[in-house]
């Protein structure tokens, strides 16, 4: 289940979370595949600086710190790679990829609409991110095959990075 602005709003407004881009003051807009720049004022709720977030996208602008703590409160938990991959098998609507944007959660499959958050990590305790997102294409990134390797460091938020969450197994 990919993580929407408005579940993290409920989040936000119980517990008063800040996110990591709201502490830095900046983050990431990324232009396009190849590249990116910084801006002041991003963050989750304005994630590319101008337009607020809608209730029914994905949360963007968000690090996997951020993603932990909203597991922690909602008693839910982050995929690893395999576990992402396996979840979204069975996802049968069209993969947002190679779009001029991100688009509501219930529109499109979840593989290529935001990058998502890990917990498969590399040997320098980066987070492997899954899925791909709307920039990505078989002629550039490829994100939606789920060979592609993307790491990034446990702090970075970026205007096409979300998270899914998986329900913890009741012991």
């Amino acid at each position: 289940m990919s993580v929407s602005v408005a579940d993290f709003t409920k989040f936000v407004d119980e517990t008063n979370y800040e996110t990591e881009a709201e502490t830095y003051g900046w983050s990431i807009i990324q232009d396009d595949v190849y590249s990116f720049h910084t801006a002041d004022n991003l963050n989750w709720r304005y994630p590319n600086g101008k337009d607020s977030s809608r209730l029914n996208y994905p949360v963007t602008q968000v690090s996997f710190n951020d993603a932990v703590a909203y597991c922690a409160w909602a008693g839910v938990r982050l995929p690893d790679y395999d576990e992402y991959w396996s979840a979204v098998d069975q996802d049968n609507r069209k993969i947002n990829e190679n779009a001029p944007k991100i688009l509501p959660l219930n529109d499109v499959n979840l593989v290529g609409n935001v990058w998502e958050i890990t917990t498969s990590e590399n040997l320098n305790g980066e987070v492997r991110l899954a899925g791909g997102s709307y920039l990505c294409s078989e002629h550039t990134c490829h994100g939606t095959n789920p060979g592609r390797e993307l790491y990034v460091d446990k702090t970075t938020g970026n205007t096409h990075i979300g998270f899914s969450v998986i329900l913890r197994q009741k012991k």
